[in-house]
């Protein structure tokens, strides 16, 4: 009895919609940039350079793909980056096609990410809008499509370490390609400045909701689909 009453004190005490916040944020973030970086990895070992299978990075363990101060820019700011995967450019045959098709691969693969899960969103809506568990479920759905899309957007900014930088330069001489190259690791803290200044993040945020908004009606065509399906 005593060990029943410590655990209700306990439970009244603890507020859970915290543990739940937490959640959705966290959970949406590693989905997103675990399938980003795989992603990478993946068309890269297709077009010839295994360096990422090599490392351990060709898993959907979330641990081996994170990077602290990216994932608190995904729970912050709703956009931010993963610890990139190793590639050797060198190793495809034509190393800048090979190069800009491997970035790209990541925002394509998070595109694709929210257009599944508006998908299920919608499909799920019938049966879930309602209940506080399926109201979460949905929101889970939804936060995750949104961060997936704004994962997407943001690494298309041509600047280094992000993916743009990589698709941009893969159109200059080689000379100029290296010369940019070695200023990568100053990216990611010109990228946190301008973001948490507001002079990034407020206009990215705004091109994030409007592509959003250009995909929500994926979600309402399935609501309708599985509508019809069950009438």
């Amino acid at each position: 009895m005593n060990t029943i009453s410590d655990w209700e004190i306990i439970k009244n005490g603890f507020d859970f919609s915290y543990l739940l916040d937490m959640l959705s944020g966290v959970i949406p973030s590693l989905i997103c940039i675990t399938l980003h970086e795989l992603s990478h990895g993946l068309v890269a070992c297709r077009l010839g350079d295994n360096t990422a299978k090599r490392a351990g990075r060709l898993t959907l363990n979330p641990l081996k793909h994170l990077d602290p101060i990216g994932l608190l820019m995904m729970l912050t700011v709703r956009f931010g980056w993963a610890k990139p995967v190793p590639v050797n450019m060198y190793n495809f045959k034509n190393p800048k096609r090979g190069m800009a098709i491997t970035a790209l691969a990541g925002p394509v693969s998070n595109v694709l990410i929210t257009v599944v899960f508006l998908l299920l969103y919608g499909a799920l809506f019938p049966f879930l809008d309602g209940g506080a568990v399926g109201d979460y479920v949905l929101y889970m759905l939804e936060i995750t499509a949104y961060m997936s899309l704004g994962l997407a957007v943001f690494n298309m900014i041509p600047i280094p370490p992000l993916d743009g930088s990589k698709v941009l330069f893969s159109l200059m001489d080689e000379g100029s390609y290296r010369g940019l190259m070695r200023y990568e690791r100053y990216g990611g803290i010109a990228l946190m400045a301008l973001s948490w200044s507001g002079l990034l993040s407020r206009p990215l945020s705004a091109a994030i909701r409007w592509a959003f908004m250009r995909l929500v009606p994926v979600a309402w065509w399935a609501c309708d689909a599985v509508g019809k399906l069950f009438s």
